[in-house]
């Protein structure tokens, strides 16, 4: 009923000439996921749960965590059904960076999905063994690198565009650019991913940095604005708003039941699927810098893992954390989950601030 309601609106909207609206299309596609999100998610929680499909939690972590054993996860699925569905109403499927990110998307989702399945339903605690979750990783990161280089049909799309400066941009070339891409939709992938640890954590600054991101891909689908604030003219960049519409209410509709206490959880095949699809976006609009500052949180956490495992090597068994990820540090300092998420979420929102600023302060 929903999809059929769905669907009438996007004809009726055509009807009357105003499909090629993106502003209009993609509120109308933050709406459509966010109602889809509401009215699976329900459904797609006693699913989980009747199955068994709960979240085993780490003895050595945070104690206060333990209550958490056996909620439902997985619930990633219920994101990119309705980013999926929902891009596929009020987007553009001509248009062939759409389908460069939704490929992108459900492929690191279905990465995700095998390896959550393998733990919570196989009861394997390895999951998809690390060298393959990698290798698949890996594969579709350089085959999207490999196509987004070979397909720019301008030497400014094969540019690192450094904020906050006119006109401050760094040739890549094929290689630099292929080697760039891969870096940053592997990287943001499993940053996104060691962040999902507490109840909203990961998925609050997912919304935002989407949100933003898709402002950065409307201004460069735009020949006239992009040309105005010295950002690189990519045609056809600007649809991406109506898929990253549909994430930010995907995300804010799985909010909904992953806000603390959570009735569900994200798991790999969400958190995976979001962070590749936020560093393919920031590629095709040219603002991987960018990226990195508004997901400073994601850069943080990530850090703070690899810091954590290369001093525990050099010394012999000393940390620099309590814990790591950087989160299970402050919860082990005496912060509540509840702060550290808010308070990561409070530095997101300044951090996407700062992002947004660059695009006029050039």
């Amino acid at each position: 009923m929903l999809l059929l309601l769905a669907q009438w609106l996007a004809q009726d909207v055509r009807a009357f000439n105003v499909f090629g609206y993106i502003t209009l299309r993609t509120v109308l596609a933050a709406m459509t996921a966010l109602i889809i999100s509401f009215m699976a998610g329900p459904p797609l929680i006693r699913w989980l749960a009747a199955k068994k499909i709960g979240q085993a939690v780490r003895r050595d972590g945070p104690q206060t965590h333990l209550v958490k054993s056996g909620t439902p996860t997985m619930g990633g699925a219920l994101v990119l059904i309705a980013i999926s569905v929902t891009t596929v109403l009020w987007g553009d499927l001509s248009n062939r960076y759409v389908w460069v990110v939704l490929i992108v998307t459900m492929g690191f989702g279905g990465i995700g999905w095998y390896d959550d399945w393998q733990k919570v339903v196989n009861r394997d605690p390895r999951g998809l063994a690390s060298r393959w979750k990698y290798f698949w990783q890996s594969a579709l990161g350089l085959l999207v690198a490999l196509y987004l280089g070979l397909s720019a049909s301008d030497p400014a799309q094969l540019q690192l565009i450094v904020p906050f400066f006119k006109t401050v941009a760094y040739p890549l070339g094929i290689v630099g650019f292929i080697v760039l891409s891969y870096l940053v939709v592997v990287g943001t992938s499993n940053a996104v991913n060691l962040t999902d640890g507490l109840d909203g954590l990961a998925i609050m600054p997912a919304v935002m940095i989407a949100a933003a991101l898709a402002i950065f891909a409307y201004v460069a689908g735009n020949s006239v604005y992009a040309r105005y604030l010295f950002l690189p003219y990519v045609p056809g960049a600007g649809e991406l708003a109506i898929f990253l519409g549909a994430m930010a209410g995907a995300g804010l509709g799985f909010l909904w039941f992953n806000a603390y206490p959570a009735e569900v959880f994200m798991g790999d095949v969400g958190a995976l699927a979001l962070g590749a699809a936020l560093g393919t976006v920031a590629i095709i609009v040219r603002q991987e810098i960018v990226l990195a500052i508004m997901g400073g949180v994601f850069v943080a956490e990530t850090l703070s893992v690899a810091a954590q495992v290369i001093y525990y090597k050099i010394t012999g068994g000393r940390r620099i954390f309590r814990m790591a990820p950087l989160h299970h540090h402050f919860e082990l300092g005496g912060w509540k989950e509840t702060q550290v998420v808010v308070r990561f979420w409070i530095i997101t929102i300044m951090l996407v601030l700062i992002g947004l600023s660059s695009l006029k302060l050039r």
